[in-house]
């Protein structure tokens, strides 16, 4: 009997979820069409393919979405300047809403009655996927396997993985492979030895950056220009989000920028340890806070930061789509056509330096700051000033 249901899967052509491919299979009379979202993550697209087809997939889907991403997700995150506990800078957390509601699409052009994801049941991925499925397609069907199948740790898996001849990948010490994510903003990496938080993190794990000790001993600059508060250009060359981001990466990785080794409170209440690479992200981080800090306001710069661990806060949760995160996003942009000019920054084993910000903007002016007497500054007026604080003090 020919089967009419089908079930549109986020499937990487990894372990995990080659595992629940066969899975699904097993447990629902449905066709399976297997849905990869490429956003810049190091993918194989043969081997995606080669294991989807292995497994009896006739629909196989790899959306290139590494432009959206950038444009239409990071660009507007670095706008906000969205770091979340003081040092995550939120990136497996920004792509899972654009993977849900292209996964959507997906699942309602071939008219499928449910969609599935690889998230285990203790990590954040599971709700941003599924608020993002309920915000597109809330009469879609979500199938969350680690919730609710007999497989309960990773020898389960490797053990599954074995009875239905799939492949186990192995690590470049030969053994199971740590949790990995990576997109174009950045790359996660958790479990196995950074489950315990007392112990450093090994150097094999770090993927796109070089360690500072190894990192080039002569600085590396970089000019990169904004118009509308997006970053447009570097070194005087005008590249799309994409290649931006790319060339971004490259500098910042290969002069150690841009680690970070943190333990974070997860959304469904538990502390995980993981270790991010995020060196195009940083840069444009530090890059943007300076083209601000000339061409906007004290008033606006202020607002900005006062409502930023919030807007954090709805990214790192899942809650891109929702009401409160369109209304943060209009405060972070309400100015941003004034945020035009370039920050060049010095590259030096791990450290980003500042060198200078050029803008036409006349929000900043160099007559009213100079240590030089100038009339464009009353001085006379700084003590009713301070008289009128004091006031505040009782």
């Amino acid at each position: 009997m020919k089967k009419n249901k089908k079930i549109v899967l986020a499937y990487s052509g990894g372990l995990d979820t080659s595992i629940i491919l066969k899975w699904l299979q097993e447990n629902y009379d449905s066709e399976v069409i297997a849905y990869t979202a490429d956003i810049g993550q190091e993918m194989d697209r043969k081997k995606i393919v080669k294991n989807a087809k292995k497994l009896g997939v006739k629909k196989i889907i790899i959306n290139n979405l590494k432009n959206t991403f950038v444009k239409e997700y990071v660009f507007p995150m670095i706008r906000g300047h969205a770091i979340y506990e003081g040092v995550y800078l939120l990136g497996t957390s920004i792509a899972r809403p654009l993977i849900a509601k292209d996964q959507i699409k997906v699942a309602k052009k071939f008219k499928a009655f449910a969609v599935s994801h690889g998230s285990t049941g203790k990590g954040n991925d599971q709700v941003r996927f599924e608020l993002g499925y309920h915000y597109f397609g809330p009469k879609i069907k979500v199938i969350a396997p680690w919730r609710i199948w007999e497989l309960k740790s990773r020898t389960d898996l490797i053990n599954y993985a074995k009875k239905h001849n799939i492949p186990i990948p192995k690590d470049k010490k030969g053994a199971p492979p740590f949790s990995v994510d990576d997109n174009l903003f950045h790359t996660s990496t958790e479990g196995k030895v950074l489950e315990n938080p007392k112990n450093s993190a090994p150097e094999f794990i770090f993927q796109r950056t070089t360690s500072p000790e190894k990192a080039p001993n002569k600085p590396t600059y970089v000019s990169i220009g904004f118009k509308n508060s997006d970053p447009i250009s570097i070194n005087g060359k005008k590249l799309n989000p994409e290649k931006l981001l790319e060339k971004l990466n490259q500098l910042g990785g290969k002069n150690g920028v841009g680690r970070v080794d943190l333990v974070e409170n997860r959304f469904i209440g538990i502390k995980s340890r993981g270790v991010y690479e995020t060196p195009g992200g940083t840069l444009l981080l530090i890059a943007h806070r300076a083209m601000e800090s000339v061409t906007l306001d004290k008033d606006t710069m202020h607002k900005k930061d006062s409502i930023m661990p919030r807007y954090a806060e709805l990214i790192y949760n899942g809650y891109w789509f929702s009401k409160e995160r369109f209304k943060l996003q209009k405060i972070v942009d309400l100015k941003r056509s004034k945020v035009n000019g370039s920050v060049k920054l010095k590259l030096y084993k791990g450290n980003v330096i500042i060198q200078s910000r050029m803008t036409k903007s006349s929000a900043y002016s160099m007559k009213k700051v100079s240590f030089e007497e100038n009339k464009t500054f009353n001085k006379s007026n700084v003590e009713r000033f301070i008289n009128f604080h004091k006031k505040n003090l009782k």
